[in-house]
């Protein structure tokens, strides 16, 4: 089930070149390569940074899930890169990561909103001011990060927001504050993020009047993800050519 809407374009499919380039394996460098001041955090903020081969180029900020910023979330940032975005996955775990739901439970709920947005506002402003940007910035995140996406987007105004199945419980007035379209990515078996959370998310976005295009895919929470056992490899390939149709769109 798919859901247009007349003010966002959504440019229909990208040739398979281009939705696979870039493809890795699930491990990737474990070390973070950049890092930022932020005056809310005692220690300097940490990411995982590349740069794509042609310059100026959109930036497209990555927020982990629950577990952290870990090497599947790392695997992603050689993908936007090689599609032609200044790449950087954030870390506000603090180089903390979960390998269990007891401990990504535990980080996600010591997690400061006020720090955490912080966080988010400061790396949107730092890649918007890359000397090898061009200006424009765009968010996507899964899950966790997903939620954190629109939330970074409602906080400082970024060009694009892409959300994978994360929390979008907001109102009219809430999302008043975004200046950027929003994509989403649902999932029909998702007990979380579920039909009636995106439905109030639609609504409030029509009466606020904001660009959105949903998407419905047969799958489940964490579809995109290539490490868990609810992965659907064609779910996941089709979402991630719609996510650089609209990035390409609205960063270029």
């Amino acid at each position: 089930m798919t859901d247009r809407r007349s003010a966002l374009k959504v440019i229909g499919g990208v040739p398979l070149a281009v939705a696979t380039v870039g493809k890795v394996s699930v491990t990737a460098a474990s070390e973070d390569n950049v890092s930022v001041e932020s005056w809310m955090a005692d220690e300097p903020l940490t990411g995982y940074f590349l740069e794509p081969a042609t310059e100026p180029a959109g930036a497209v900020l990555l927020i982990h899930e629950w577990w952290g910023l870990n090497d599947q979330i790392r695997s992603v940032v050689p993908k936007f890169a090689e599609a032609g975005f200044l790449s950087l996955a954030v870390d506000l775990y603090g180089k903390q990561v979960a390998e269990t739901p007891d401990k990504a439970r535990e980080l996600m709920g010591n997690i400061q909103p006020d720090a955490a947005t912080d966080a988010l506002v400061t790396w949107i402003n730092w890649l918007r001011e890359h000397p090898k940007s061009n200006g424009k910035v765009g968010t996507v995140g899964w899950c966790f990060g997903g939620g954190w996406s629109l939330n970074a987007s409602l906080a400082t105004p970024v060009d694009a927001t892409v959300i994978y199945y994360g929390r979008c419980a907001k109102s009219a007035a809430e999302v008043s504050t975004l200046s950027g379209p929003v994509l989403g990515h649902f999932a029909t078996q998702d007990q979380f993020i579920d039909q009636a959370m995106v439905a109030g998310f639609e609504k409030s976005m029509d009466a606020a009047g904001k660009a959105y295009a949903n998407y419905w895919y047969e799958a489940d929470h964490g579809f995109a993800n290539p490490t868990t056992a609810r992965h659907d490899a064609e779910d996941a390939m089709l979402a991630w050519s719609r996510t650089l149709d609209f990035f390409n769109s609205h960063l270029s």
